[in-house]
């Protein structure tokens, strides 16, 4: 692919926020810098989600695309790490807006000023400037380091007249070569024996844009810790509290506040432009730095973490809320009655972490169970976990990987259990509901199964499509078939908005005919694209 698009721009958005999920927890274990609380990972995921979210549907223009991907990076921006990528992502969307104006039809280049290629290696060393301009003491041996490494190299590449792939994977490769460098860089890394965290998740999201520009789906591991050198960056002294918060100010004022913030703490970032900025600094004067904001404009969205809760959770008092992602009407109020609190969800709209953490805030409860209810919402519900566990809460994740395996779930919960007991018994209980699914195929494609065509009834079985047939009744014997052939005595059957009247019918006669020891449970669902899905406990 040799051009920058707005088709390319989600698909680096969507393959960075999929890598970033994947990666979260080993990156979270590197963290050791500029505090060793353990959440960088999860930080830039949710950076990284807010910008996403904030990438509208719908026909755009490449700059309307980049303003708005990079104003939600800015506005949802998380932890010293997501502040810092808020920043190069911002400066790098508008850079490339400027150097590439598109007309809005055609896609065609407005101003050849530059190529693709050394268009896309100036925004990276604009990117890599700016950023380093946000922070008030920058530091070698961090995200800034890989950031500067990766813009060096794709320039080297661009003035080699490479193409545009080639340019990314040269900014690829020089990132990954200095990410393994920043363990003797800075003292604290070197002591812990890691590399840089936030240089770690720079690294994933520019190998996911490699991943969109060549085709090929690039996997970056995140390196493990080596052999520590001295004594533990845990027992590192610094300032209790992070606080975060966004600013409305114009932009003159910015330079003399930066460096007045730099006088109440350190890992000062203050990121934006045209009169909004994302403020962030550790201090143990967070009145003072809130003050700060007061002096030159209108601080809102103020948040404030004490260190040492990250690592020492609260006494907690009783009190536990279950929380599930839904798919249809009649399922959330199926969960809902079993006194859980609804998220939707389901094929088509991806819960978002925010959404989950709003959802635990509301609760209120110290202690929260999540039920995912679908493979792809686990990330989701995982990184909103580690969130709420840095505010003192307990959280647990079920891995529910189906609808039918949250409603197995939950159907066994007793509030009056102890937190650990509850969360064996749900987990015990969804591991032990088998799960299917039949629907209809909306285009050609390979599946697990074969070649599908439009139009065709396909079975689902755990995840993966295991029957292509030519109507719903068959592909739903074949699936019932296919579940109770390992055991089974109760088949739960949940059915969508768009079931064919006698289909379920046809399935309890099936069932009754063949596993006359089997009970048979329907309840109307109300979710779209799949008339059945199917559970066996």
């Amino acid at each position: 692919m040799e051009e920058l698009t707005v088709e390319v721009l989600r698909a680096w958005a969507r393959t960075a926020l999929a890598e970033l999920g994947r990666a979260r927890t080993e990156i979270d274990e590197l963290n050791v810098y500029p505090v060793p609380d353990g959440d960088t990972g999860t930080n830039l995921y949710l950076t990284w989600e807010a910008a996403c979210d904030a990438l509208p549907q719908g026909e755009l223009t490449f700059a309307e695309a980049v303003q708005a991907f990079g104003r939600g990076a800015l506005l949802g921006a998380r932890g010293n790490s997501g502040v810092i990528t808020s920043q190069l992502v911002r400066a790098c969307g508008l850079r490339l807006a400027e150097n590439l104006p598109r007309h809005q039809a055609d896609g065609v280049l407005a101003d050849p000023r530059m190529s693709e290629p050394v268009a896309f290696a100036d925004a990276l060393k604009y990117a890599a400037d700016a950023a380093y301009s946000a922070v008030a003491q920058p530091v070698e041996g961090t995200m800034l380091t890989v950031a500067r490494a990766a813009a060096t190299g794709a320039m080297t590449a661009a003035n080699d007249g490479k193409t545009l792939a080639d340019v990314c994977l040269a900014a690829v490769a020089s990132a990954r070569q200095a990410l393994t460098k920043t363990t003797e860089q800075l003292d604290v890394l070197r002591r812990a024996g890691v590399v840089d965290a936030g240089g770690a998740g720079l690294v994933v999201i520019l190998g996911a844009m490699e991943s969109v520009l060549t085709g090929r789906v690039v996997r970056v591991d995140v390196p493990a810790r080596v052999q520590p050198q001295g004594e533990s960056a845990e027992s590192q002294d610094g300032p209790a509290y992070e606080v975060m918060y966004l600013l409305d100010a114009t932009d003159d004022k910015i330079g003399d506040f930066r460096q007045n913030l730099a006088g109440l703490g350190d890992s000062v970032v203050v990121v934006g432009g045209d009169g909004l900025w994302n403020v962030h600094v550790h201090t143990d004067d967070v009145g003072a730095a809130i003050e700060q904001g007061i002096d030159i404009g209108r601080p809102h969205r103020i948040r404030v973490t004490h260190f040492a809760d990250h690592a020492h959770h609260h006494e907690l008092i009783p009190g536990r809320a279950v929380i599930a992602v839904v798919a249809g009407d009649g399922l959330a109020d199926l969960f809902a009655e079993a006194g859980a609190h609804i998220i939707r969800g389901g094929p088509g709209r991806r819960c978002s972490t925010g959404e989950l953490l709003q959802a635990i805030e509301k609760s209120k409860a110290p202690e929260i169970v999540i039920l995912p209810n679908d493979n792809d919402s686990i990330a989701v519900a995982e990184a909103a976990a580690t969130a709420a566990r840095q505010d003192g809460i307990r959280v647990a994740v079920i891995p529910t990987r189906a609808q039918v395996q949250g409603l197995a779930a939950i159907a066994v919960h007793d509030p009056e259990r102890s937190f650990d007991d509850a969360v064996v018994q749900l987990s015990a209980a969804a591991g032990q509901t088998r799960h299917g699914a039949v629907t209809i195929a909306v285009k050609d494609a390979w599946t697990m199964a074969g070649m599908c065509r439009v139009g065709d009834a396909l079975g689902v079985v755990d995840g993966d499509f295991a029957l292509i047939t030519e109507d719903l009744e068959a592909a739903a014997f074949g699936v019932v078939d296919r579940l109770l052939g390992g055991g089974g005595e109760l088949l739960t059957i949940v059915t969508g908005s768009d079931v064919a009247p006698g289909l379920v019918d046809a399935v309890e006669r099936h069932v009754r005919r063949n596993r006359k020891d089997v009970d048979v449970v329907v309840y109307d669902g109300g979710q779209d694209r799949y008339p059945l899905l199917i559970g066996v406990e």
